[in-house]
């Protein structure tokens, strides 16, 4: 009597792993989008004092949350509305620079920074070439990326130079939140929230 299959994957093409990722990169930037638009003028009156560190300390601590997304775009660029726009991105790229070297140094310490999926193979093997290694680190720390704590754990578990590391994510990150600060107001703008 032939067996029958008991291990049939359910699995539709709608399924996999991309399509969750690509799903959750939108919603965030919808949430972002109606986070912008709702911001309390309270929170950036208070933050309005701080200015230009108070873009640099919320861009760290988001940052330095290890694999946890924390919405701090909209905040950025009303900052950017409120002063001068290239001091906003300026700071708010060398706190976030500051914020992911936690990571690094998670990675440094080699604990918990290996699993066993293409992506963190392919990243690994990346990482091993010097010349290489700038450019993927580049590229994904340019575009808004949660993939990008794994590059930073895998960075530092790697032995990058923690130096080359931070100025490769700020100077990336300058570009991010340039995006974030002037085009976030037109995009809101074309799509009818402001």
């Amino acid at each position: 009597m032939p067996e029958s299959p008991t291990s049939v994957s359910l699995e539709s093409p709608s399924q996999r792993p991309w399509v969750h990722s690509l799903l959750l990169g939108i919603g965030l930037c919808a949430f972002n989008l109606l986070l912008y638009k709702f911001l309390p003028r309270t929170l950036l009156n208070n933050l309005g004092n701080w200015g230009y560190l108070g873009a640099f300390l919320v861009t760290a601590i988001a940052n330095a949350s290890v694999v946890v997304p924390v919405p701090y775009y909209p905040l950025i660029a009303r900052l950017g509305q409120a002063f001068e726009p290239w001091g906003i991105v300026v700071a708010a790229a060398a706190g976030s620079a500051l914020g992911e070297m936690v990571a690094f140094w998670v990675g440094r310490t080699g604990r918990g920074v290996v699993e066993n999926k293409p992506f963190y193979r392919w990243l690994q093997q990346e990482l091993k070439h010097p010349w290489r290694s700038s450019i993927v680190l580049f590229l994904l720390s340019a575009p808004p990326n949660p993939a990008f704590d794994v590059a930073g754990l895998l960075a530092g578990a790697l032995g990058l130079s923690p130096w080359t590391f931070f100025f490769i994510v700020f100077f990336a990150r300058i570009i991010r939140m340039g995006i974030v600060v002037f085009e976030m107001p037109i995009i809101l703008y074309w799509v009818g929230l402001s």
